[in-house]
């Protein structure tokens, strides 16, 4: 058994205009205090990270690991959410998403998708540059406005659908394997990959291909009242990535998993900081240590009530308490009273 690293941070939710958070330095010392040993970094974000740079030169990147570690942690793995959302989105989401992009590709849907295929692209070399893993991404959606079916939907709709995003990750994830970095897809809502129906529908499209895993959140399971246990078993050799986030689903007779166009406060599944919602996380990393989990259990806060710095804090320590030294021996290793092939075959009367 291998015991889990971290805890660490995604960082995607605190960088911002202000100190600490508005500097590479700033925030990783930031991090470092508040208990953290990793950060995961959102490779759109010119404030923390120079993306084109990094895929260009070694020297950047060991600049910037080197930075994080005098700062007292490591980096963990680049996200390429924001980009990785636009490599497929339907038109319907066009001006919604626009903002996810650089503004000379607004309004322009296919300049978008190949500028955000390159991004994709550039962020798995800048990870074999860091000398990283893995790398966590959205898969974009085309089937999303379908995913509930009324109108019945068409014959063949959701088959093109998942056809046409094999057909634009499959060179991706070749890259990806040239780069020996696992692109870890976030099972979200929103993403054609939200269940685990749907990544094996994905998965079989791309030839079953080694570098297309899971990044494994239970949040989004609660919120689909999904089983987030029985999901570590199943997807156990594709779970690549942890993102440490708690939620709570509480349906009342007004709203249940849809949520009645409310609020995130107002819905009846709420993200919450971790320990404040209804995730089981002492089974979850315990499922993780019997299944050789051996990444970073990486903290993402998210929560409609409580102040991010807090959520930040108390998740360092919230992880650190889960997170199990595996053991090196068996725990009746004491009663061990010695046994060899002969003395085997005696206790089961074979002569």
């Amino acid at each position: 058994m291998k015991t889990i690293k971290g805890p660490a941070l995604f960082l995607a939710q605190f960088a911002g205009d202000a100190a600490p958070f508005d500097t590479w330095d700033g925030i990783t010392r930031w991090a470092a205090d508040c208990g953290y040993k990793g950060v995961q970094v959102p490779s759109w974000d010119g404030r923390l990270f120079d993306l084109a740079k990094a895929a260009d030169s070694k020297d950047y990147c060991d600049e910037v690991a080197g930075v994080a570690a005098a700062n007292g942690v490591q980096i963990t793995e680049l996200s390429t959410h924001l980009q990785g959302q636009l490599v497929a989105v339907h038109p319907a989401y066009d001006q919604a998403f626009d903002g996810f992009t650089v503004p000379e590709m607004r309004g322009n849907p296919k300049a978008r998708q190949e500028w955000a295929v390159d991004q994709v692209r550039k962020a798995l070399t800048a990870s074999r540059n860091l000398g990283l893993t893995a790398m966590a991404s959205f898969s974009g959606a085309l089937a999303w406005p379908f995913v509930y079916p009324w109108p019945q939907r068409p014959a063949g709709l959701v088959e093109t659908a998942f056809d046409e995003l094999a057909r634009r990750w499959r060179p991706i994830l070749d890259h990806a394997e040239d780069c020996g970095i696992d692109i870890c897809y976030e099972i979200h809502p929103g993403e054609d990959l939200h269940d685990g129906d749907t990544f094996e529908m994905f998965l079989d499209r791309v030839n079953g291909h080694a570098r297309a895993n899971m990044l494994y959140d239970p949040s989004h399971y609660v919120l689909q009242c999904l089983d987030y246990l029985d999901n570590i078993d199943i997807y156990k050799d594709r779970i690549r990535m942890f993102h440490v986030k708690d939620a709570e689903f509480n349906p009342t007779g007004r709203k249940g998993v849809y949520g009645g166009f409310q609020p995130w406060v107002n819905r009846a599944g709420r993200f919450r900081s971790l320990g404040d919602g209804q995730v089981d996380f002492g089974a979850i990393f315990s499922k993780m240590a019997a299944n050789d989990f051996d990444g970073w259990a990486v903290v993402e806060w998210e929560c409609c009530l409580k102040h991010p710095e807090d959520g930040a804090r108390e998740g360092a320590e919230f992880v650190r308490s889960h997170i199990i030294r595996v053991t090196e021996k068996a725990f009746d290793d004491f009663a061990d009273g010695g046994t060899d092939d002969a003395a085997n075959r005696r206790m089961l009367g074979i002569s």
